[in-house]
Formats: structure tokens, C-alpha cells, sequence
């Protein structure tokens, strides 16, 4: 078991976060946006960044060759669609895609919006993490938490109503 401290200040012990939070055992701030056979797509549960999705498998894999044919077509398909619906709901313009494989969770895609307010870290994949820190530390404020969730529920209400 792991500790691991969400953004919002809670530490939960799990085996692996993103099994707990695809079947339900965690609900991440905000709740599901969207939900497939195979994917659940969530706002990441440790940066407060809006419209920053994971998009993870149900199944417990680590990489792209372990998916099915089923699965690769699902995650295609719902990856593109969740990009349209961050750019037409949230105005994102520009995302970085990431995905490791020497993860202690399994396998999921982050979709990290570039903000103007990012590009003192840099523009590129090394500007990330940096990101990802001053989000979680300098940016967690009510307020900013608050537009994170409208984000989440703005995404979720365009997924439910099928005009992604």
C-alpha cells in the first residue's frame, strides 16, 4: 500500500490510485467527465490545473501493446474526443500528451493544457513538472479550485448532453 496526498490536502493509502479511482473506491474532485467499457476520464486528483485530464484504463495494464483491439479503438476514439471538448468547452488551445510506462499506477494518458501563466517554466516536455509543482503549491486556492471544478462539470455536461 501507498500514501499518496491529492490536491485537495486528502492522503489516501491504495495499492494503485488508478485502479481505486476507475472502479470507484475514490471519486476524484469533481467526479467522472466521461466514462467508457475500458476508460474513465477524470481532472487529475494531485494538480489543480483545469482541464487537466487523465484518461485511464479500467484494466490493470502498463502499456500501450498490452491493450485489445477493443481497447486501442475505445482509447482513440475517446482521447480525440476529450481534446475537442477541452478546446471547445475549455478554450485550450495547445495540450501536452504524456505517458510513461515505469509508473506506480497503471496505464493512463495525461492531457496537460498549456496556459499562458505556464510559459515562465518553458515550452517544452521539461516545463512540466515544474508546472505540476507551483499548480499544487502556488495555485490551490479556493478560487482556482472552484474554476477546476467548473472545468469538470462544464466537460461532463457537454459528454452528457453528446455534443463531443
Amino acid at each position: 500500500m501507498r500514501q499518496i496526498t491529492l490536491s485537495n490536502g486528502k492522503t489516501v493509502e491504495v495499492e494503485c490510485l488508478s485502479c481505486a479511482i476507475t472502479s470507484g473506491v475514490i471519486e476524484p474532485d469533481g467526479g467522472v467527465i466521461v466514462e467508457t467499457e475500458h476508460f474513465h476520464a477524470h481532472q487529475d486528483v494531485a494538480y489543480p490545473i483545469k482541464g487537466l485530464i487523465i484518461l485511464a484504463s479500467k484494466r490493470h495494464i502498463f502499456s500501450f501493446d498490452e491493450l485489445t483491439e477493443e481497447e486501442k479503438l475505445d482509447y482513440i476514439h475517446l482521447l480525440t474526443k476529450l481534446r475537442k471538448a477541452q478546446r471547445e468547452v475549455l478554450g485550450i488551445e495547445y495540450v501536452y500528451y504524456f505517458y510513461n510506462e515505469d509508473t506506480t499506477h497503471h496505464f493512463h494518458t495525461w492531457m496537460v493544457p498549456r496556459y499562458d501563466w505556464m510559459g515562465d517554466f518553458g515550452r517544452s516536455v521539461e516545463s512540466l513538472r515544474p508546472v505540476l509543482l507551483h499548480a499544487r503549491k502556488e495555485r490551490n486556492t479556493k478560487e482556482m479550485v472552484e474554476d477546476v471544478l467548473e472545468g469538470i462539470r462544464a466537460l461532463a455536461k457537454a459528454f452528457n448532453e453528446s455534443s463531443i
